[in-house]
């Protein structure tokens, strides 16, 4: 008896402390953003490589914009993989940079114009200044 006394005590706690968190979707739509634009700015390091053009990437409060061209002033957006005329990435209604990171370019041997860093809910993203690197 004090066996499933125990277990349902434990079961009451949990739900009560761990199932909101499970409801709560916005730490997985800040994570699954970062993750995206992380995964965006690796193409256009690779995109800047392989075309030997400029790629830049321009950021708002939630939203990332690829552009390339010849030159460090890019002027024509970037097609993405999928198709699409623009590669834009918009954050989910409710995710916001937390820390906006600033607007920079690859150059044609991939490496960006300066260190870049930002923030989307405690969750980094970081570009390496020399090596063009994206981490978190």
């Amino acid at each position: 008896m004090v066996e499933l006394i125990m277990t349902m005590m434990i079961i009451g706690i949990l739900a009560a402390v761990v199932a909101p968190r499970f409801f709560d979707n916005n730490v997985f739509q800040s994570r699954g953003f970062a993750d995206q634009v992380r995964a965006s700015l690796r193409y256009a390091q690779k995109v800047a490589i392989a075309q030997r053009r400029f790629v830049c990437a321009a950021f708002t409060n939630n939203s990332v914009t690829l552009t390339v061209g010849a030159t460090a002033a890019c002027g024509t957006n970037l097609q993405s993989p999928d198709g699409a005329a623009a590669y834009v990435i918009v954050a989910p209604s409710n995710v916001t940079f937390a820390t906006q990171p600033a607007n920079f370019n690859f150059n044609e041997f991939g490496r960006p114009s300066a260190a870049v860093s930002g923030v989307i809910d405690g969750s980094t993203i970081a570009v390496e200044a020399e090596t063009g690197y994206v981490h978190q």
